[in-house]
């Protein structure tokens, strides 16, 4: 089971893991914090990236580089139109197969393998529950 615990404090918004990480969140107008839009896309990237790197060099493959944006417009003030991910890499040199292999990993991991785009795409539900 996936848990964070997240609570206003003094200076924000924390979201902690139960393995003592934290992030720091805002509604977008402080200094060094993410917005919840942002965590969402840091997520979807994020799942996407540590499962396509360990892929690629386990078929032989280390990409030089590994790096990648995600981003998504608000269409409406509380909906976020299409989510775009895109790859930066920089190929082994030499390699001639790297650029196939990477292609059809990033392409499997977002469709089968990354927990976060499968919730989204499959619009996972969301229950809300309130103490009584």
């Amino acid at each position: 089971m996936a848990r964070v615990n997240v609570e206003r404090t003094e200076n924000g918004f924390v979201a902690r893991n139960d393995r003592g990480a934290e992030v720091v969140m805002g509604g977008g107008d402080e200094q060094g914090v993410f917005t919840p839009v942002e965590l969402l896309l840091a997520a979807l990237g994020g799942c996407n990236i540590v499962t396509v790197e360990p892929l690629t060099a386990k078929r032989g493959h280390r990409l030089v580089r590994l790096a990648m944006t995600v981003q998504a417009e608000k269409v409406e003030p509380t909906l976020l139109g299409p989510i775009t991910v895109t790859y930066d890499v920089e190929l082994p040199e030499g390699d001639d197969a790297a650029d196939e292999v990477f292609r059809a990993v990033a392409k499997r991991v977002e469709e089968r393998y990354c927990t976060v785009s499968r919730a989204l795409r499959e619009q996972t539900e969301v229950r809300l529950e309130l103490p009584e």
